[in-house]
C-alpha cells in the first residue's frame, strides 16, 4: 500500500475556494422561489442560519488548527469519543457526500438544458452527460489533489462573478413595494423565521470542507482556520445580498412560480444577456460543487481506513497520493443513484435519500461541537493561547444550533436517518472482528510459555 507523498496541494486560496465552492452548489439558486411564500422575513431566517454556520466555522477552525489531520469531523469525533463514534461519523458523512453528489450531477444537467434543450426531453442523453461529468471530475481528482483544487478555484471565481453582479448591481433595481408585506405567510414571525431557517440550512453544508483534506493543505495550522471562516463569511454575504436583490426585483407571486429566480431577476434588471450569464454561472456552480465534493468523497473513508475503521482497500492511494479506491467506489455509488433518478418511479425515493443525506451530515456537526468541549478539557495543551471561556461558549452555541437543525429535519427524517446510521453497525462489528483475528495469535504466544514450562 502506497503512502501519501509529503507534497501538499492546497494553499489558502484553493482551500477557501473548496469551502465556498462546496457551499454554493446548485440548489441555492432555487431558494428564493421556496422562500417567496414567507416574504422578506425570510431574510431574517438567512441571518439566523448564517450565524449558526459561522459558529460551526469557528468550531472547525479551532479544531483544524489544533488537529490538522485528514478526515475533518471524523478525526475530531474519534479523538474525543473513540472508535465507535468515529466510525459512525465517517459512515454518515461518507453516505451524505456521495448521495449529495448524485443530486448535484442531476442539477448540473438541468441547468445545461437552458442552452441545450434536448437534455430536458431525452432522459438517456441527460443521464449520459451527468455520468460523464461525474467520471471526468473523478479522473481529475484521481490525478491529484492539486489538480482538483485548481479546478475548484477556477469554478469558484466563475460562479461568484454572476452572483456578485446580482448581489451588488441588482440592489439598484429593487422595488420597495416588493418587500410588503414583510411576513407574507400570515403566521407568527417566529414560525416564519424558523421555517425559512430550516430551508436555508442545507445551503451552508460544506462549512467543514477545508478540514477534511487537512494533510493536503499547506501550513494547515493557519490556512485551515482562515479558509474555513473566510469562506463561510463570503458565502453568507453572497447568499443574503443576492436573496435581497431577487426578493426586491421580482414580485412575490411571480417569484413563487419561478423555476430560475436568479436568472429571471438578472434578466429583468439588466436584460436577457444577464439571464443567460447567470444561467451559465449556475451550471458552473454545480460543476464546481460536484468537483469539490468528489474530492472529499475519497478523503473521509481514506482517513477512517488508515485507522482500521473502514475496509483497508479504502486506504490505498495512487502514485500521486490520492485515495483512488475511495474516489472510484464512491463514484460507482453516485452512478447508481443517478441511474435511479432517471427512472420516473424512483424519483421520490431519490429525493428522500438526499434528505437523509442532509441529516447524516448534521450528525458530524453535533459531534464536532461536543468534541471541542471534550478536547478542551482532556487535551488543553493543543489549544494553547486560546481563551477557554470563549471557546466553550462558541462550542455550546454551535452544539445548540446543530441540535435545533437536526430537530428541524422532521420526525420522519430523523427516524429513518437514524436507521441509516444503524445500518453501518454490522460493518463496524465486522471490522473489529477482523482486527481481533489479526491480534489473537500475537496475544496467545506469551500465555503458552508458562504452560509449556510447567
Amino acid at each position: 500500500m502506497r503512502t501519501k507523498p509529503s507534497r501538499r496541494g492546497l494553499g489558502l486560496w484553493t482551500a477557501s475556494a473548496l469551502v465556498v465552492g462546496n457551499m454554493i452548489g446548485s440548489g441555492v439558486f432555487l431558494l428564493p422561489s421556496s422562500l417567496a411564500k414567507y416574504g422578506p422575513i425570510s431574510i431574517v431566517g438567512w441571518l439566523f442560519t448564517a450565524t449558526g454556520a459561522v459558529l460551526l466555522a469557528l468550531v472547525f477552525a479551532r479544531l483544524g488548527r489544533a488537529y490538522p489531520q485528514t478526515g475533518g469531523p471524523y478525526a475530531y469525533a474519534r479523538r474525543a469519543f473513540g472508535d465507535f463514534v468515529g466510525f459512525q461519523t465517517a459512515w454518515g458523512y461518507w453516505i451524505a457526500v456521495w448521495a449529495g453528489n448524485a443530486a448535484i450531477a442531476v442539477a448540473f444537467v438541468g441547468y445545461l438544458a437552458h442552452f441545450w434543450g434536448v437534455l430536458g426531453t431525452n432522459k438517456v442523453l441527460a443521464a449520459g452527460v451527468a455520468l460523464a461529468t461525474i467520471w471526468l471530475l473523478t479522473a481529475v481528482n484521481v490525478i491529484g489533489v492539486r489538480e482538483g483544487g485548481l479546478v475548484q478555484a477556477v469554478t469558484t471565481v466563475m460562479k461568484l462573478v454572476p452572483l456578485a453582479l446580482l448581489a451588488v448591481g441588482g440592489l439598484f433595481f429593487v422595488d420597495p413595494a416588493n418587500f410588503r408585506p414583510f411576513n407574507a405567510g400570515g403566521g407568527s414571525a417566529f414560525d416564519a423565521v424558523t421555517a425559512a431557517a430550516a430551508l436555508t440550512l442545507w445551503a451552508f453544508i460544506g462549512v467543514e470542507s477545508a478540514t477534511v483534506p487537512a494533510e493536503e493543505v499547506e501550513n494547515p495550522e493557519k490556512n485551515i482556520p482562515r479558509a474555513t471562516v473566510m469562506g463561510t463569511v463570503v458565502t453568507a454575504v453572497v447568499y443574503i445580498l443576492s436573496t435581497v436583490a431577487v426578493l426586491g426585483i421580482i414580485p412575490a407571486a411571480r417569484l413563487a412560480e419561478s423555476t430560475a429566480p436568479f436568472a429571471d431577476a438578472a434578466g429583468e434588471a439588466f436584460g436577457g444577456w444577464a439571464g443567460d450569464l447567470v444561467a451559465i454561472g449556475v451550471a458552473v456552480s454545480a460543476f464546481g460543487a460536484l468537483n469539490g465534493w468528489i474530492l472529499l468523497q475519497g478523503q473521509v473513508p481514506y482517513a477512517a481506513a488508515r485507522d482500521g475503521l473502514f475496509p483497508r482497500s479504502f486506504a490505498r492511494t495512487g502514485r500521486r497520493g490520492t485515495p483512488v479506491v475511495g474516489l472510484v467506489v464512491s463514484s460507482v455509488l453516485v452512478t447508481v443513484l443517478v441511474a435511479m433518478n432517471y427512472n420516473a418511479s424512483l424519483v421520490d425515493q431519490f429525493t428522500f435519500v438526499i434528505l437523509l443525506a442532509t441529516f447524516t451530515t448534521l450528525i458530524p456537526y453535533v459531534y464536532a461541537a461536543v468534541a471541542e468541549l471534550v478536547l478542551l478539557t482532556t487535551e488543553r495543551a493543543a489549544f494553547s493561547g486560546r481563551r477557554l471561556g470563549k471557546d466553550v461558549v462558541i462550542a455550546l452555541l454551535a452544539f445548540t444550533y446543530s441540535v435545533w437543525a437536526v430537530a428541524g429535519a422532521g420526525y420522519e427524517i430523523v427516524f429513518k436517518g437514524t436507521l441509516l446510521l444503524f445500518a453501518g453497525m454490522p460493518v463496524y462489528a465486522w471490522l473489529k472482528y477482523r482486527q481481533q483475528r489479526r491480534v489473537q495469535p500475537v496475544a496467545a504466544t506469551p500465555a503458552e510459555t508458562p504452560a509449556k514450562a510447567a
